[in-house]
């Protein structure tokens, strides 16, 4: 699977409650299951699930997950956008999230040999996402540093201007002798 795939999978992972998760109908696709099939081995197994590895969107995450996912352009040379795919979903249904671990922990229930195999690639999409939040966070701590040591030294430029700036003005002109004859003054 080459890094159009992995992208593919990775618009498929949402944040909430900050966490990325897989919604239960994207992870379906992925496995080859229908969603009604992962759901129900999900409902039979769930002591395999701890609220880290899945867990049920509240009814305010649904609506704001709506939103996130009308906001998204569709991927280039893709026919249908993801709000057509998303709109497709049952709304009577609040969906389930699948964590990085849930998202494995459904290929081992599922038992399927698709299922077992896109496991390895939706887990390298979290393990990328994961990676590239760590770079943005090393760069952004980065920038700050530079930001403040910016700051340090404009503050100390503008004090050697202020004490350089006496010495760049000209001369006051000192009073000159007018030229040619002026009689004393009484």
């Amino acid at each position: 699977m080459d890094d159009l795939e992995l992208a593919k999978i990775e618009r498929r992972i949402y944040s909430i409650r900050g966490v990325r998760v897989i919604l239960d109908a994207d992870l379906a696709v992925l496995y080859g299951v229908s969603t009604k099939r992962l759901n129900e081995q999900f409902r039979r197994n769930r002591k395999r699930f701890p609220d880290d590895f899945a867990f049920q969107v509240t009814a305010e995450e649904t609506a704001a997950l709506r939103s996130q996912i009308a906001t998204l352009s569709p991927a280039p040379g893709s026919i249908r956008s993801q709000i057509a795919t998303a709109s497709k979903r049952n709304v009577r249904y609040r969906p389930y999230a699948f964590t990085e671990h849930g998202a494995l922990q459904a290929a081992n229930i599922l038992n399927s040999v698709n299922a077992v195999h896109m496991s390895v690639f939706v887990i390298r999409a979290f393990v990328k996402m994961r990676e590239q939040l760590a770079t943005n966070a090393a760069i952004l701590k980065r920038l700050a540093e530079i930001d403040k040591s910016l700051l340090m030294h404009d503050s100390a430029l503008r004090d050697i201007y202020q004490k350089l700036l006496p010495l760049l003005s000209p001369p006051p002109e000192s009073p000159r002798r007018k030229i040619g004859f002026h009689p004393p003054s009484k």
